[in-house]
């Protein structure tokens, strides 16, 4: 019997760790090569990684919530036949593999670390639960009765605590995967935007009850979960040294230093929240950036889009003359090259898109945009948009823009200085669209008024050129008829 160990493969994009979110196996389960094993969270999305070996597994390498680095070992497999070495090598070249598929719209299917190729993503494959032992070998972490002394316990899980000691008592009738010892028993969750939900409110996932069929896990019972946290309880805590339970009872046992406060929650960031506060920081650091405003009469525009219901949103409107803004300041799509000195064009416009996740704003891009119409961009947009919010954009999406549209408009915000998606050069936002008093001809009525603002790099360009592409781009949402004629 041979025991054949798999580290957690290269991630690219420079990424160099990952957070287990959920294990798809367990130890004496049987794994075929190519069979998903692991969800995990990288900075830039949520995916699953496939088994190299196949044979039994033997051990895990890491708990669910685990932050583990590139090279590490992730699973032992014993037996694992029909795999071996040149499975392991296939995992490593993946990535050079499926870039070569992408540009020649083929694929295996397989989902790595890092990559989906175009099969996965056209045929909507869902995660699912898994068929597993009813009780599950516990994690070394610790014993199942004790919560972690860093993780809040809510009322709820509190309330679960005697069905756990004694399940031949529950209170109601439950199915059976509820009746098992959270502890003991998978947690049945399909959404990674759900696990995402409950990990930033600080709960176990494993101890949410869920209301769905077989147990299933929802967005309404992670609410509610966190709505029961709030709630003050009288119930004496199990163990003296945990933290009390709640933000409102005050705490972490810390007190601040500087505020004289008691701390009432710690809450690590994610590798998610790193990444962005990284670009964020680096982007206020490196870039000297101007900002300037104008307001809008989207009058027109907004009649022409009611005019056809069906057709495409404002949005693709919008981004259908910031493409042709870029076309006409192509200075502001494009990058600077620091070490060389040199300000890059692109030839070609990846229209980046500030997308509220719940996992935090991210900017997938519609590569190719400025080879799409206004329909066209309109599909993308949308399909892009729920993407990004499933955790589903690729890689390349993710990563490619060359110029970000920010729709703050849809926050109900007026106004926004927002920060350059760095190494890009500009970012360009819309506000809400209100009824406000406008002078039309020398007469008062009410206009649908927005405002745009435009933060640039002051390197690539002037205040000229940026007046000059905000031009541009209001001149075609107040008269779009003419400016879509002209395109």
């Amino acid at each position: 019997m041979t025991t054949q160990t798999f580290d957690l493969p290269d991630l690219g994009e420079g990424l160099t760790e990952a957070e287990v979110v959920r294990w798809l196996v367990a130890v004496g389960d049987t794994v075929a090569v190519d069979q998903p094993i692991v969800e995990v969270e990288t900075a830039k999305s949520i995916v699953e990684v496939p088994s190299p070996f196949a044979g039994t597994v033997s051990e895990l390498h890491g708990e669910e919530g685990r932050v583990m680095e590139v090279g590490r070992p992730l699973i032992s497999v014993t037996d694992g036949s029909g795999a071996g070495t040149g499975a392991a090598a296939k995992v490593s070249a993946e990535g050079e593999r499926y870039r070569e598929e992408e540009r020649a719209g083929t694929g295996s299917g397989n989902v790595l670390i890092g990559y989906g190729t175009p099969e996965a993503a056209a045929s909507g494959r869902r995660r699912r639960p898994r068929e597993r032992p009813p009780a599950r070998p516990a994690q070394p972490a610790a014993p199942a009765s004790v919560a972690p002394a860093a993780t809040p316990v809510s009322a709820a899980q509190a309330s679960a605590a005697p069905a756990a000691a004694a399940p031949a008592q529950p209170a109601a009738p439950v199915s059976a995967a509820q009746a098992a010892p959270a502890a003991a028993r998978p947690p049945l969750v399909t959404s990674p935007l759900v696990r995402q939900m409950a990990r930033e409110a600080g709960l176990r996932i494993s101890e949410v009850p869920g209301s769905g069929p077989g147990g299933l896990i929802t967005r309404r019972d992670v609410r509610e979960a966190i709505e029961a946290a709030r709630v003050p309880t009288t119930a004496p805590a199990t163990d003296p040294a945990a933290p009390a339970t709640g933000p409102e009872s005050g705490a972490t046992g810390v007190v601040d230093a500087r505020t004289g406060l008691a701390e009432s929650r710690r809450v690590a960031m994610s590798g998610f929240r790193r990444s962005v506060a990284a670009s964020l920081s680096r982007s206020r650091s490196e870039i000297p950036e101007a900002t300037v405003w104008v307001d809008v009469d989207a009058t027109e525009l907004v009649r022409l889009r009611r005019s056809d219901p069906s057709g495409p949103g404002l949005m693709s409107y919008v981004a259908r003359f910031v493409v042709a803004g870029l076309r006409a300041h192509p200075e502001l799509n494009g990058r600077v090259d620091a070490e060389r000195g040199e300000l890059v064009q692109y030839d070609g416009v990846n229209l980046g898109l500030a997308v509220q996740t719940d996992r935090g704003l991210v900017a997938p891009a519609v590569l190719g945009a400025h080879r799409l119409t206004t329909a066209e961009l309109d599909g993308e947009i949308r399909r892009l948009t729920a993407a990004a919010r499933e955790g589903r954009a690729s890689r390349a999406e993710m990563t490619g823009g060359t110029f970000t549209l920010n729709n703050y408009g849809s926050l109900r915000v007026d106004g926004s200085a927002a920060i350059i998606n760095h190494p890009q050069v500009a970012i360009l936002g819309l506000g809400r669209i209100m009824d406000r008093p406008w002078v039309v001809d020398g007469e008062l009525t009410v206009r649908k008024i927005t405002q745009l603002s435009f933060a640039f790099d002051h390197r690539v360009c002037d205040g000229g050129a940026a007046a000059g592409f905000m031009r541009v781009v209001a001149d075609a949402m107040e008269n779009p008829a003419a400016a879509i004629a002209r395109l």
